[in-house]
């Protein structure tokens, strides 16, 4: 056991009852335990002391033997706790951190630098940490908010100098007791300081102890940094390049996909492998991007993409909408609504980037839309599947579905699926489709409109499961929280519509399988204190982490658009702000959408340099793939012998969304859909070449009607469009419709 050096003030000279000092402390001592071991605390007043913060102590009490590191931290967030408690108004709370903020050391000017800012704070919050030669950590901190100084002044007090198992035991939930700045719209924010800077302490604790023992955390997950000068990337696919004697500055060329050839004078540890992703997605052949908008204006083509595309088809078709407005790339349920409005505005045929249950929906959405002369055409001559959607066409979905028959049901359906299964399953179960965006809404509402309903989800069985445990999490908030999701619920109606939300057990997309045990310790030991998003498709495990992160104003989960618009949220406030940030995101969805963020960051930091904005801001998205997913460019992909020379000179690697599916499969790899990449350039630029199709040449590629019927006897195009309808009332009025709710009620305890 150690002994410490203490002034008679300190509180680690308190006699603590029933401790066994003796007993080695364990690394997940927590504060929880210390509630059942510490229990003595009363309101005393408070000892001023210049090199402590003032804490209540027993000047009656004195110990024989010092505490251990251990219980000593663990007393001091007792003591915290027990303070800050004994405070009942609010104001007297922020009066207190206040106080604490003029006894936190000073920090050294020198060290208030991007890199020991902390995400995620309000206020400008800088750390620096350091492991002693003693074994032991040591902190100091700064902020240009008095308030956040008194937070960093109780953290400091409690872990300066504490052991590295001790600093990384503490858990945020440790510091909700303390109940501090419960004042206004600034109490979530200020809550908030605490997790994350807390984090950002464990995060630098890791990395040190990891740098003492020899064992590194691991090589950093692939990532792009940009800023207003341009883009790099960094991570082992490119930073290997250290490794090769071409570490000086060289020139070098290299023969490009487009055709062009390019010269430059950069260091190749850093800069190489950016070359390609920015003649893909940032800097697209100007020939190419011509020759689409010539073909797509001559014949009156629009375009509805997902955001899902290879980088860089996206890069030309965002060239293109400079000259052709006809253009979109979004989410699945976007584009059929866009592609309305291309044919309102004139255009004759619509091409669509995306999975085959995408060409379906625009073709029944035109054609509800009274647009049946407007043709559809997909990008392949071959089926273009998609994991999720097959699932739902399986006899074991209809089986899971017949369960609902006998109880008064409705079955809310992820837009990502066939027409045919929607309408298979709108004839068996009330069906209304929803998105990874509306999903939580559309079933808080239903609960609220019909009693009794069941809700039978499918069927992505991760999204399934994560609208279960973020019910189950609901369950334990306070009516007002829960009014803030839905005004209509509170405690009572969520724990009671929990036993009556069910989902399939056996459906999931491909790509965001990947997100699971592997990817989420990797991102707790590197990334525990970046900004995390995370799909609503993605295992629990990740949907976990990022909903934590969430709560403390560190992350996102929902759809792809839910995603693009946090980044963009977060770069806007790191302008307005004016300060020097390196804002770091985890993408937790299909590498694809690196694209459309890339895209819309430059935007916003090209119009905050022009606009005389001083600060330096950087923003760095990170794909969370393994090592074995970063797939070398195929050279079958480029005639070119200087690409082939190049690539094998350099050893270069490409990630994300490499081009046509190379290096990804079935099994699993990289999270890129091999099935959007069937989606490529060459296709689209053949399809509208070949328009109007007077000879019949590309009946293969057309988004034919569905002529089928359903088991009973109606048209499947018919019967699939309603449950799509019923939910663009639902997005339109707040409410599921009256025909809907008729359905559900009339159905049960009938044959159907």
């Amino acid at each position: 056991m150690e002994s410490a050096n203490l002034s008679s003030s300190s509180p680690a000279l308190i006699k603590l009852p029933n401790l066994n000092i003796n007993k080695k402390p364990s690394p997940f001592f927590t504060f929880k335990k210390a509630q059942q071991r510490i229990s003595f605390f009363k309101p005393l007043k408070c000892l001023q002391n210049p090199n402590h913060l003032p804490l209540r102590s027993s000047p009656t009490q004195l110990p024989t033997t010092p505490l251990n590191t251990s219980e000593l931290s663990v007393f001091k967030l007792q003591s915290i706790v027990a303070e800050f408690q004994s405070l009942s108004e609010p104001i007297d709370r922020v009066k207190r951190l206040l106080h604490y903020a003029t006894l936190l050391a000073s920090f050294d000017e020198r060290k208030k630098v991007s890199s020991n800012r902390v995400m995620g704070c309000t206020a400008q919050v800088w750390i620096d940490v350091r492991l002693d030669e003693y074994g032991k950590m040591r902190f100091t901190a700064d902020s240009d908010s008095e308030i956040t100084r008194g937070f960093c002044s109780c953290l400091v007090w409690i872990l300066d100098g504490a052991l590295p198992e001790e600093v990384l035991s503490l858990r945020t939930e440790d510091f909700c007791d303390m109940n501090v700045g419960l004042l206004g719209s600034k109490a979530s924010s200020r809550v908030n300081t605490w997790h994350n800077v807390l984090i950002s302490m464990q995060k630098r604790t890791k990395v040190l102890v990891a740098e003492r023992d020899g064992k590194p955390l691991g090589d950093p997950f692939p990532s792009l940094v940009v800023t207003a000068d341009g883009i790099r990337a960094q991570g082992s696919y490119a930073e290997a390049q250290g490794e090769m004697e071409l570490r000086k500055k060289k020139w070098f060329c290299v023969w490009l996909r487009s055709g062009i050839l390019m010269y430059g004078y950069i260091e190749v540890s850093k800069l190489l492998a950016v070359v390609y992703l920015q003649a893909k997605f940032l800097f697209p052949d100007d020939l190419k991007v011509q020759e689409l908008v010539n073909v797509l204006k001559e014949k009156k083509i629009g375009i509805a993409a997902h955001f899902y595309m290879d980088p860089e088809v996206q890069g030309i078709l965002t060239a293109a909408q400079k000259q052709w407005p006809h253009i979109h790339i979004s989410d699945s349920l976007v584009m059929a609504d866009r592609a309305v409005k291309m044919a309102e505005a004139g255009c004759e045929f619509i091409t669509v980037l995306g999975v085959d249950f995408m060409s379906e929906n625009v073709r029944a959405i035109l054609d509800q839309a009274g647009f049946e002369k407007v043709g559809v055409y997909r990008m392949s001559n071959e089926r273009i599947g998609c994991s999720l959607a097959d699932a739902a066409d399986t006899p074991s979905y209809t089986s899971y579905l017949e369960a609902a028959l006998n109880l008064p049901s409705l079955h809310v359906i992820y837009i990502n699926t066939s027409l045919e299964t929607k309408a298979r399953a709108h004839e068996l179960v009330p069906t209304i489709t929803c998105t990874s965006s509306n999903v939580v809404q559309t079933i808080l509402q239903a609960f609220t409109q019909i009693e009794d309903l069941n809700i039978w989800y499918g069927p992505d069985s991760y999204m399934g499961a994560n609208i279960a445990e973020l019910f189950q999490q609901m369950a334990s908030m306070t009516n007002e929280e829960i009014a803030e999701i839905h005004p209509k619920h509170d405690r009572d109606t969520i724990r009671s519509l929990l036993s009556r939300l069910h989902y399939y057990q056996d459906g999931a997309c491909m790509v965001h399988d990947l997100f699971g045990h592997e990817v989420v310790k990797k991102i707790q030991e590197v990334y525990s204190d970046a900004y995390l998003t995370a799909h609503l498709e993605v295992p629990g495990e990740m949907f976990s982490l990022a909903m934590e992160a969430k709560r403390r104003g560190m992350g996102v989960v929902g759809s792809t658009q839910n995603i693009l618009d946090f980044i963009k949220q977060r770069v806007q406030e790191a302008m307005d702000k004016n300060h020097d940030e390196n804002l770091q995101f985890v993408l937790g969805t299909e590498s694809g959408l690196v694209t459309s963020i890339v895209a819309a960051v430059r935007g916003l930091l090209g119009s905050f340099k022009s606009s005389s904005g001083t600060a330096k801001i950087s923003i760095e998205i990170v794909f969370p793939v393994s090592s074995d997913s970063m797939s070398r460019t195929s050279q079958e992909t480029s005639k070119s012998p200087h690409l082939v020379e190049a690539q094998d000179f350099f050893g270069l690697s490409v990630i994300p969304g490499v081009a046509t599916g190379e290096g990804c499969s079935i099994h699993g790899g990289c999270a890129s859909c091999p099935y959007m990449k069937m989606n490529s350039l060459s296709s689209l630029l053949r399809v509208c070449h070949h328009l109007p199709d007077d000879n019949n040449v590309m009946s293969a590629y057309k988004a034919e009607r569905f002529k089928l019927q359903t088991p009973l006897g109606k048209p499947v195009a018919e019967v699939g469009c309603e449950p799509i309808l019923h939910m663009r009332h639902f997005q339109a009025t707040g409410e599921l419709p009256e025909k809907l709710v008729s359905q559900v009620l009339n159905t049960f305890g009938s044959e159907r």
